[in-house]
């Protein structure tokens, strides 16, 4: 059987249990093949007399408690053993009379894991699944996959085992060959290099794919390793699938969103605020485009360092930079984890900032003209800062989980959506209007928060069928981004008589 560092050990007894073959929703053909085993892990006692076991390359330990039972399970005297002619007998009560049975050990059931003695050693009863491929003559080949049970109480499953602190799923991500190499020398390159290496044809890639399934009433999701040459992976445009009429308006809509809500997100707007005059401005833009630029191209760098060091979270792709960070050492992933927090409170400051001036000075003073002093401004400032943040967290909460750059596509389309054609406009568009700008801004909201409630992504986060979705783009922005542009002219051409004054 062959183990996720791609050793060919076995290192304890398994016991066949059942097989589940997975078929393209689409073609109809097989996707994989998953098996169900029961591995039996034999336990040992360390220096300090406690029962520990090794699985998957990790030390189990057990709770005092979890100690004693398992004493008690050794203990010879808490059940007489009859041998005769070579086999264990035990006394078992059947229908109040004393019978002996065939004694096959003892069980015990800890944490939802069951230990079985036999001949005074205990074993643990690990069921995990592993990926069943054809191998060489005829036999089956068994790739160890991992896996995540959830249990209808909440009680959680890792790799056959519950789930805590030290049981997760184990990092992934790794080369199997480069350049025709199992195990090349280690050597500096420059990028350049680096990046012609990983797409050689004789390069191999380990990466991993998830399966959900509906287990008894449990829900179980198994991670299996995939084999990936490097053109396969390296080759540009394989995240954004444009093969259907509507995955190319995805694409389309997503790229709105990006190009368009860059010039519309609020806490990039008010930094202008803080250069002296214009020349100063254009100044900073283009100095704060370059630097941004350059650091977009060093994240294709950072994520290829984390899917070939072994550092790939399974269950999400956010934690990749700190995750690869640790892998240097305690000082790098203490400097990458202080530079990510800061740059997020650097942009969760400026967006509260921009929300509560806007709802103490733009609607409630200005626009619903209620006239308040500055002490009260601030205090309204104060309180809707709080609701902000507050409203911020539990989005956070309900995406958790969800890959941020998906999360950053729908701000900058929410963004370009409500803003953009508000400012557009004003600046080139002489007949624009208070109440057009207003209305744009409702519609712009509102339909990209619809669009985006009813989406893929989003009917998967309520536990159903992402095909089902009514809305079948991801991204809203090709709809609600012209249709806020409609809505200013239409509205501003009608409200012309009512108001002449220029919106300011």
């Amino acid at each position: 059987s062959q183990k996720p560092d791609g050793s060919l050990v076995c290192e304890s007894a398994f016991t066949y249990m059942e097989h589940k073959q997975i078929n393209d929703k689409k073609t109809g053909n097989i996707k994989v093949t998953l098996a169900k085993l029961t591995e039996s892990v034999p336990l040992s006692i360390n220096e300090d007399g406690k029962h520990h076991y090794q699985f998957m390359g990790r030390e189990h330990t057990f709770s005092d408690e979890a100690q004693r039972k398992l004493g008690e399970l050794l203990d010879k005297n808490t059940q007489q053993i009859i041998t005769i002619n070579g086999l264990n007998y035990v006394h078992k009560d059947i229908n109040g009379e004393q019978v002996l049975v065939l004694h096959n050990g003892r069980s015990i059931v800890i944490d939802g894991l069951r230990f079985i003695e036999k001949e005074g050693t205990i074993y643990a009863n690990v069921v995990n699944w592993w990926k069943m491929t054809d191998g060489e003559n005829g036999k089956i080949k068994l790739t160890e996959a991992q896996s995540k049970l959830t249990r209808p109480n909440g009680a959680v499953t890792i790799n056959g085992i519950p789930s805590s602190m030290e049981n997760q799923l184990l990092p992934v991500g790794t080369l199997e060959q480069i350049k025709g190499e199992t195990n090349p020398e280690a050597k500096s390159v420059g990028p350049i290099e680096f990046l012609a290496d990983l797409s050689q044809e004789d390069t191999t890639f380990t990466t991993w794919k998830s399966q959900n399934m509906d287990f008894d009433d449990d829900i179980l999701t198994v991670y299996y390793p995939m084999q990936r040459s490097g053109p396969d992976t390296m080759t540009p445009g394989q995240y954004f699938k444009v093969k259907t009429p509507i995955q190319r308006l995805d694409f389309i809509s997503l790229m709105m969103a990006l190009f368009f809500g860059t010039a519309a997100l609020p806490h990039i707007l008010i930094r202008y605020y803080t250069v002296p005059s214009p020349a100063a401005a254009r100044k900073s833009t283009i100095v704060a485009i370059a630097a941004i630029g350059f650091f977009y191209v060093l994240t294709m760098f950072l994520g290829l360092g984390a899917a070939i060091n072994n550092v790939l979270n399974l269950e999400s792709s956010n934690m990749s930079a700190p995750l690869l960070a640790r892998s240097f050492g305690t000082v790098i992933f203490a400097i990458i984890s202080a530079v990510a927090f800061a740059t997020v409170l650097g942009t969760v400051s400026g967006l509260i900032v921009a929300s509560s001036g806007a709802v103490a000075h733009d609607l409630l003073d200005r626009y619903c003209g209620m006239n308040m002093t500055e002490k009260q401004k601030v205090g309204v400032g104060k309180l809707a800062a709080i609701a902000v943040g507050l409203v911020a967290i539990i989005l956070g909460i309900t995406f958790k989980g969800v890959n941020v750059t998906f999360l950053v596509g729908l701000a900058f389309a929410v963004a370009a959506s409500a803003n953009l054609p508000s400012i557009l406009m004003l600046l080139f568009w002489k007949k624009t209007t208070a109440q057009g700008i207003v209305a744009s801004i409702v519609i712009g909201i509102a339909s990209a928060v619809g669009l985006i409630i009813f989406s893929p992504v989003m009917y998967e986060l309520y536990g159903l069928d992402g095909t089902t979705a009514p809305i079948p783009l991801k991204s809203p922005g090709i709809v609600s981004i012209p249709l806020s542009f409609i809505t200013l002219i239409v509205v501003s051409l009608m409200t012309q008589k009512k108001n002449q004054e220029v919106a300011a």
